[in-house]
């Protein structure tokens, strides 16, 4: 099983936010997650816009899992680095 850590998207039509979840790769974008680890707000422009359960997300990456794209440079712009 191979596990990524990506949106899921949540809100209402036009004022979207988003999940950042860790969940096994082969389901749906809004399907079922295994752990949820932050929000990201992409309307508001203040420090709130993302919040990030630091240590969760650490230990999934030190146990394998692969961030997608956006969430590669989500956790880049709160300081944490992944390989």
């Amino acid at each position: 099983m191979s596990v990524k850590i990506r949106l899921t998207r949540m809100g209402t039509k036009k004022r979207p936010y988003y999940r950042i979840v860790a969940v096994d790769s082969r389901k749906k974008r809004d399907g079922a997650y295994i752990e949820n680890l932050g929000v990201y707000h992409p309307l508001e422009n203040d420090e709130r816009s993302i919040q990030i359960k630091e240590e969760r997300v650490k230990e999934w990456l030190n146990r394998g899992a692969i961030p997608t794209h956006t969430v590669k440079l989500l956790l880049n712009k709160k300081g944490i680095q992944v390989k």
